[in-house]
């Protein structure tokens, strides 16, 4: 059977992820399936909405995405392999598709969602309704395996309340629906067990049908106590300022944090702090192509073995030692011209491979 399920009940054109032993970890196929049925769905009349959950081991549901296919990054990267290329431009363009779909978009975030998993989820556009559940577990977690927060990750996470995105955006910390719902991430969360009968329930009777049965209850929310401490320490200037500042602070909070900065890339950790400020002045298609610039330096720049993404994913997933070699070693020793380099685009104006997006 397909990674990806594509049809249409009702009024509904209905997708669903079918890779429940990886977590519906997406490759390059299951993108360009995903596209080709938005692009189709598009002008059909018969799709009044479409929607989009996963399956997980024991059936639908359970699992949303847990991503991009890392390992298949790992093998790419190695090999020189031009596939690597054209996943993340077709992702990116999917992100954009999805933001900019002209009809509701609902997105059923049963399970883990990070990484690709929240590009593919809405964004936020205006037609889109994102459902949590109480098995709802969010992160952007790139800076551990020597990335940034991709798949318009700036753009969504800059849009956060206060300095909440520097701190998701740097720390990878996970959340659930009451935390999600605060940060605009999610426009409701419901029980888990209620979701077969909203799925059919929207192709039977529309997106208000869904909506209504959603809340948007925040009790529960994690971050709330925190979020004076974390807009104070993850406001400064730079990583230096933020970890030193942190580790001098005495509470058991902030040393926690700090050994969790201190365990990332440094290299990752300065770039993203400056891709998630720089997003706030942007629209999703401007963040989309520093991103696609990003990306190809993460795997150009310094290339095959010994990219910072190359390693990063090695510890976490090949090797599984835990243990990356992270090049500069500590916050301390990256440099601005290091940073700076990340974001020169390789690319001219006029041949970027997402110049089309508005």
């Amino acid at each position: 059977m397909s990674d990806v399920i594509c049809e249409v009940h009702g009024g509904a054109g209905l997708m669903s992820l079918n890779r429940p032993k990886a977590l519906n970890a997406l490759s390059l196929g299951m993108l360009r399936e995903l596209t080709g049925a938005l692009l189709r769905w598009q002008g059909d009349d018969r799709v009044r909405a479409v929607a989009l959950r996963g399956h997980g081991k024991e059936g639908p549901f359970g699992a949303f995405c847990a991503g991009g296919d890392i390992r298949f990054f790992h093998q790419a990267a190695l090999a020189g392999d031009p596939r690597l290329e054209d996943f993340f431009t077709e992702e990116y363009a999917l992100n954009h598709l999805v933001h900019r779909y002209p009809k509701p978009y609902v997105a059923f975030l049963d399970g883990i969602v990070m990484g690709g998993g929240m590009g593919i989820s809405g964004h936020g556009g205006a037609n889109s309704l994102r459902i949590a559940t109480e098995r709802t577990k969010m992160a952007m977690p790139e800076t551990n395996i020597g990335l940034f927060p991709d798949v318009g990750g700036g753009w969504f996470l800059a849009r956060c309340p206060g300095h909440m995105g520097e701190y998701l955006a740097l720390t990878g910390q996970m959340f659930g629906a009451a935390d999600a719902v605060v940060l605009g991430l999610v426009d409701g969360h419901v029980a888990s067990s209620q979701l077969p009968a909203l799925w059919d329930a929207l192709a039977a009777d529309g997106v208000d049908a869904v909506r209504a049965k959603l809340s948007t209850d925040t009790a529960g929310a994690q971050f709330a106590p925190r979020r004076a401490d974390i807009d104070r320490f993850f406001g400064l200037a730079d990583i230096a300022a933020i970890v030193d500042a942190l580790e001098a602070d005495g509470s058991a909070w902030a040393a926690d944090t700090a050994a969790v900065l201190r365990k990332r890339s440094p290299l990752m950790l300065h770039v993203t702090l400056r891709q998630v400020r720089a997003a706030r002045g942007m629209s999703l298609a401007d963040d989309l192509r520093m991103e696609r610039d990003l990306m190809r330096h993460c795997f150009q720049l310094r290339p095959g073995a010994a990219s910072e993404t190359v390693e990063g994913i090695r510890a976490l997933a090949v090797d599984k030692d835990h243990a990356p070699r992270w090049n500069p070693a500590r916050i301390e020793d990256v440099t601005p011209d290091i940073v700076d380099a990340f974001f020169a685009s390789p690319w001219p104006a006029w041949a970027h491979p997402l110049r089309p997006l508005v």
